[in-house]
């Protein structure tokens, strides 16, 4: 009987599923860059792999429940453009975003995410310069920032802010649909989980 590492609804993950997704990356990478297989940080790791095939899990899941396909997905440059973006999502939720069928169900997931004008106008009040220009210098140099007028970066603002509360709100939903759906065997917890026992983060 083969050993489980995790459910997601009538899905499994088995652990030599997490055993496979180990050995693909550590043919990928140097020997250096990760953590030896055995210790705590070397279970972290494969806890962290665990979440990864999880969320590909639940992105099945509500794919198919929702009768989505991947033909008409954004890029996932559009979506996680640098690495602020990736930081905001999380490392997990980004590594899904590289299917093409999460792009898809991002988009589903978070079509009604709207921002409002008040909030374009309260974050040009509080960053000023953040889109605005910069002054004529002299011989050549670069001016130093000035402002812009609310009405000419409106649109750059409120493009800013939507990519923001629309990866806020996949991470949100996806968090959620994992408490919900997942149950995860003992040595395969979530690495941020303070119960297991290779938890380190403290404050």
């Amino acid at each position: 009987m083969r050993a489980v590492a995790a459910t997601v609804g009538d899905l499994v993950v088995f652990v030599s599923d997490v055993d496979a997704s180990e050995e693909r990356l550590r043919s990928t990478r140097p020997a250096g860059g990760l953590p030896r297989p055995g210790t705590g940080e070397g279970r972290q790791l494969r806890r962290w792999l665990t979440q990864v095939l999880v969320t590909a899990r639940i992105v099945e899941v509500e794919a198919r429940a929702r009768g989505l396909s991947d033909d008409r997905e954004p890029s996932e440059e559009e979506l996680l453009p640098d690495l602020v973006a990736r930081l905001e999502i999380g490392s997990i939720a980004a590594s899904a975003l590289e299917d093409p069928l999460a792009r898809t169900l991002f988009v589903h997931v978070t079509a009604d995410v709207e921002v409002a004008d008040r909030d374009v106008a309260d974050y040009h009040r509080r960053n000023p310069l953040r889109f605005g220009g910069r002054a004529p210098g002299i011989g050549g140099w670069r001016g130093a920032p000035v402002p812009a007028p609310l009405d000419d970066v409106r649109a750059d603002i409120a493009a800013h802010l939507l990519a923001v509360a629309r990866r806020r709100e996949f991470r949100r939903w996806l968090d959620a649909r994992r408490a919900e759906l997942v149950e995860l065997a003992p040595g395969y917890e979530h690495p941020g989980d303070p119960r297991q026992p290779d938890h380190t983060h403290a404050h």
